[in-house]
């Protein structure tokens, strides 16, 4: 049996970050990409407010809300696998928690930044000739790309791209990232560099299978279960986007003249599919 339960599930996630303000507190700090100067000195975790209906299975997302001691406003989303309503839903949660503290009295010079900090346990953006694992998003002059404003900003970290480039390093940014995409069931050992940091540590304790009992179990090996069937279902249905791409492409080379082995040889399609076009 398993020593360990993966990090990025709604149970252990929650657990981990919606419990544990210290934690959260280090997860900000480390891969939120900060204004100079700026640091996160404490937070208060907050209840969920009301979100739009999720476009998919209610385990495929999960969030932690806080705020710092200055006020401003910072959502963790958790989302297992990647659609386009995703980006849409993490600028609405934002937006939301940026309006609503106008319902609190303030007035709109008083308003503070909120920033989303959305981890996807898959592929999120294409960006030809970008490897990159985060893409930040903020308010930009577009005539004067160095004026960026904070009011809204949203960060999104592509777990499934993120590799080490030093597996000994100490750097708290490295240390999180390795501790969400390396820690999972199949987790034998776990590397000491991890371990001699207090806050991964407490992490790791946290997700420990023996601090469960057995129905928070049950909802854990659940909740998995439905990422994988959701995971599966998208990945068809993308398999089945790129399929159709492919034939659109070989039906309009062709009408243009191109020849068929040409078109085969681009769109990595047979000549004889090509030919029934």
């Amino acid at each position: 049996m398993s020593k360990y339960l993966n990090p990025k599930v709604d149970l252990t996630f929650k657990k981990i970050f919606g419990e544990h303000p210290n934690l959260v507190k280090s997860l900000l700090n480390a891969l939120l990409p900060l204004p100079e100067g700026m640091t996160i000195e404490k937070v208060d975790i907050i209840s969920s407010e009301n979100v739009p209906e999720n476009p998919v299975k209610k385990y495929s997302i999960v969030d932690v809300r806080c705020t710092d001691n200055n006020g401003r406003g910072f959502i963790v989303e958790m989302q297992s696998y990647w659609n386009k309503e995703f980006f849409s839903r993490t600028l609405f949660n934002a937006a939301s928690m940026y309006t609503k503290q106008l319902a609190k009295g303030n007035p709109f010079d008083n308003l503070k930044e909120v920033y989303a900090l959305a981890l996807v346990n898959d592929e999120a953006f294409d960006y030809e000739g970008d490897n990159g694992y985060m893409q930040e998003f903020y308010i930009i002059n577009k005539n004067h790309p160095n004026d960026i404003r904070h009011d809204l900003s949203l960060i999104f970290i592509e777990l499934v791209k993120y590799k080490p480039l030093d597996r000994g390093s100490r750097a708290i940014k490295d240390l999180w990232l390795r501790f969400l995409t390396e820690i999972n069931e199949q987790t034998e050992i776990v590397d000491s560099v991890l371990l001699e940091n207090p806050e991964i540590s407490q992490a790791l304790n946290i997700v420990e299978r023996s601090a469960y009992s057995d129905s928070d179990l049950y909802v854990y090996e659940d909740a998995l279960l439905e990422v994988m069937t959701q995971r599966n279902s998208l990945k068809n249905e993308r398999a089945k986007g790129k399929a159709e791409e492919k034939l659109e492409t070989a039906k309009r080379m062709k009408e243009k003249g191109f020849d068929l082995q040409s078109i085969a040889d681009i769109t990595q399609l047979s000549v004889e599919d090509i030919e029934k076009l």
